[in-house]
């Protein structure tokens, strides 16, 4: 079965590590910034002072930048004030777009955002330390396995697309490097871990399909508003359905791994507590847990992708549309697509890897559950038993030798012994009488 598994998996990732050669864009050099036309070049400052003095709807925001060509010199720039506008204070540490044409002057700058670093390096510092503190050994395993796969996406999936590569091939190969490097990372090289990887890749490959046909079917361009301006910085053509397509395979990833290494567990440790199990009585058992996760995950991506879309349903319900108009629109449409495509190779995933870990794990030697000693019971005191009188109406058997004391002639059967004085001195006491009996009369007492 591990011979079976080594080819099934070997010229996967051997395609995969060729595919990524073949699509990694060697010798290319993305343009940035102003070389696209992106002049604009942030600034850290930190707010000095808050004055209404400049408008109805707007307020004097007084700034010193910590960086850039005017680092130490303070500046006032002018910003909106009202509902949807952000509300500054003193110590604010703020981001300042510079258009780069004159340093001092306060209109070549704007204020664009808050600087959020130290927040979000202590939220990942407790993220790693709760990981750590609960996985150990595996916890650091999976942060190692979280931090390729971002390395992936950074260095891979995104220059790869950015100079034109197939999104939808880029994604397919990221996917893979990513699948294989986190679940062997994390849960080691082994059988178990195989079988949840040819859940991911056949569950994957579902979701690929799914969403091609379906796009096509419904007419989906992918040319939303953050989509349109990525097109218009690049000035090149781009294949906007296939980064929809790479989005949506890249989103299920996550989700499938853990569906996946779950049923593959839940089998093993069925096959554990009771090796006398058959295939299908192993593939009964996983399902029925199996269903019992499907619910919650399926709930889960769906409100994940809720969650994200939220803004733009409350800004389209407010258009005064119909349900059905506001369900079919492109924005909309594109998320219900990914939502349903993930959720039905989440629903296959756990058949499919349940039936593929109940066929290994049934003809794999697995170790039995290693339990903790039992403390040794404590050793009891030993009570002597007397040995009970035997009835007088049952006579002693006489001992085949004589028991007593070799000075005395002392025998058992005689009765408790005496001293010779005493035996002597009641021999010699005169014999007591019986009392006369009592006479009874016929007659009353």
């Amino acid at each position: 079965m591990r011979t079976l598994l080594m080819w099934l998996l070997v010229p996967l990732a051997l395609a995969t590590l060729v595919g990524a050669a073949l699509l990694y864009p060697f010798g290319h050099e993305q343009k940035t910034g102003a070389a696209i036309g992106l002049h604009q070049k942030p600034v850290a400052a930190v707010v000095t002072g808050v004055a209404e003095n400049c408008g109805e709807k707007c307020i004097a925001v007084t700034v010193r930048m910590t960086d850039g060509d005017a680092n130490g010199q303070s500046i006032t720039i002018p910003s909106p004030h009202g509902p949807g506008a952000p509300h500054f204070q003193l110590g604010d540490e703020v981001v300042l777009s510079y258009s780069g044409s004159q340093p001092q002057a306060a209109e070549s700058y704007q204020i664009v955002d808050f600087q959020r670093g130290w927040s979000l390096v202590v939220l990942a510092v407790l993220f790693a330390a709760a990981v750590l503190l609960l996985g150990r050994w595996q916890g650091f395993a999976a942060l190692g396995a979280l931090l390729l796969s971002f390395v992936v996406l950074v260095l891979f999936v995104m220059p790869s697309i950015l100079a034109g590569k197939s999104p939808l091939l880029v994604a397919v190969v990221g996917a893979g490097l990513i699948m294989f490097v986190v679940l062997y990372l994390t849960h080691g090289i082994s059988a178990r871990t195989s079988t949840a990887v040819l859940g991911t890749l056949v569950s994957l490959s579902l979701i690929g399909v799914l969403g091609a046909l379906f796009s096509a079917l419904a007419s989906l361009t992918g040319l939303d508003e953050d989509t349109i301006n990525l097109v218009t910085v690049l000035g090149t053509d781009i294949d906007t359905r296939g980064l929809l397509l790479a989005g949506t395979l890249i989103g299920a990833l996550g989700v499938l791994d853990d569906v996946t290494v779950t049923q593959t567990s839940a089998v093993w440790e069925l096959r554990r507590a009771n090796d006398k199990l058959t295939w299908r009585e192993l593939f009964a058992a996983g399902s029925r847990i199996g269903r019992d996760h499907m619910s919650s995950v399926v709930n889960t991506l769906v409100m994940a992708y809720a969650g994200a879309a939220l803004p733009l349903l409350l800004a389209i319900s407010l258009a005064g549309r119909s349900m059905g108009e506001i369900l079919t629109a492109q924005q909309i449409a594109q998320e219900i697509v990914r939502t349903l495509v993930g959720s039905i190779g989440l629903v296959a995933a756990i058949p499919v890897t349940t039936a593929l870990a109940a066929l290994v794990a049934v003809r794999q030697e697995v170790a039995p559950a290693v339990h903790e000693p039992e403390p040794e019971p404590e050793p009891e005191t030993k009570t002597v038993k007397r040995a009970k009188p035997q009835p007088k109406s049952q006579p002693k058997p006489r001992p085949a030798r004589i028991e007593g004391d070799l000075f005395t002639g002392y025998d058992p059967d005689k009765g408790p012994w005496e001293r010779p004085s005493e035996r002597a001195a009641r021999r010699a006491a005169p014999a007591r009488q019986a009392p006369p009996a009592r006479r009874r009369s016929s007659g009353s007492p």
